[in-house]
């Protein structure tokens, strides 16, 4: 694990080799790298450092959160392992009136910037301190679009951003205040890289159209990244699903790196930004889950050869590694990854 080499790449400085990040939901396999179990309460806290000095990662994925006392939709959630439980689906808000309706400063419980700010501050602090070794971001989950998917659920989001657009808008606005104290907060906590995640389209691609993305929620994010473009923090932006159509859109809004899945085009991004921008993922975890060891290093190799000569590319597999991958695949997976990261 090298703290400089992730530095050096999210800096767009040639390390020595392919820098690395990696998330993993992979019960079995964390315990046989670390010994450690991610299900038992006691040990849970040494989980991640453990897992991040084994795999020898560069950058940490993460970023600041904080209970704001909203409303949440539960919209339930993806199997891991099998010893959980069925997770049951709840929306708190019934109708798009209330959702137009709905004051997000009012009901919020807000602190005060002196209060967020050192929360920020410590929330990163501890995080260099579990993982020092490898670069420790802050950064926000929410920031334009996550709010309302998880305040009001996928289905009331877009019939109330469609029924009355203006309404909406206001109600956008009062969580880009709220995102925006986040951001001051990262600013005058000196916080160095900020990790921004919004969840914009789907795997078939945008939600809603072009256009109304280019009206409603790019020039919101324009503003949230400036003053940390401003302040010399770099920004990384992540998104689920594929988002190779708003690609030019977010280095425009202040998008210093981009995080994404197999569905992106890496191709285009290292064509466009290879070497302006830092690129993190691509490597597609169906090949890890389903195909052979000569497919997964194929799928390594073909990421390696278009990131090796872009200064900010990591390795890393698309959304993460979840519990259905053969731990010989993975295995195999991480090994090609030590071959062919070669510079």
């Amino acid at each position: 694990m090298s703290y400089e080499r992730g530095w050096q790449a999210i800096h767009l400085e040639m390390s020595d080799r392919i820098p690395h990040t990696e998330y993993i939901s992979h019960r079995q396999f964390i315990q046989k790298v670390t010994g450690f179990d991610p299900e038992n309460p006691a040990e849970g806290h040494q989980v991640g450092p453990a897992l991040a000095r084994a795999l020898d990662l560069d950058f940490i994925w993460s970023n600041y959160g904080r209970d704001w006392g909203l409303p949440h939709a539960d919209m339930g959630r993806a199997k891991f392992y099998d010893s959980e439980t069925p997770w049951h689906s709840s929306y708190p808000f019934h109708s798009v009136e209330e959702v137009l309706a709905f004051d997000p400063l009012k009901a919020a419980k807000l602190p005060s910037m002196e209060e967020l700010t050192a929360d920020v501050r410590r929330s990163w602090e501890n995080g260099q301190k579990a993982y020092p070794e490898a670069v420790f971001p802050g950064g926000f989950y929410n920031t334009v679009f996550m709010w309302h998917i998880l305040t009001f659920g996928w289905d009331l989001f877009m019939e109330a951003a469609m029924f009355d657009p203006d309404r909406f808008e206001k109600v956008m606005d009062a969580f880009v205040e709220m995102s925006m104290m986040v951001v001051q907060a990262h600013i005058k906590a000196e916080v160095p890289v900020f990790l921004c995640h919004d969840d914009i389209v789907w795997a078939s691609g945008t939600v809603f159209s072009p256009e109304w993305m280019r009206r409603y929620v790019f020039p919101r994010l324009t503003r949230l990244l400036t003053p940390l473009r401003e302040a010399g923090i770099k920004v990384l932006f992540c998104s689920d699903g594929n988002f190779t159509e708003y690609i030019d859109d977010l280095a425009e809004a202040g998008a210093e790196g981009f995080i994404f899945e197999p569905m992106t085009d890496l191709e285009y991004i290292v064509r466009r930004y290879g070497q302006t921008h830092v690129i993190i993922g691509n490597i597609d975890s169906r090949i890890l889950q389903f195909k052979k060891p000569k497919e997964i290093r194929a799928e390594v190799k073909r990421c390696a050869d278009l990131g090796r000569d872009c200064p900010g590319y990591f390795f890393a597999v698309g959304n993460h590694i979840p519990y259905v991958v053969p731990i010989p695949s993975i295995e195999c997976y991480l090994e090609a990854c030590q071959e062919f990261g070669k510079r």
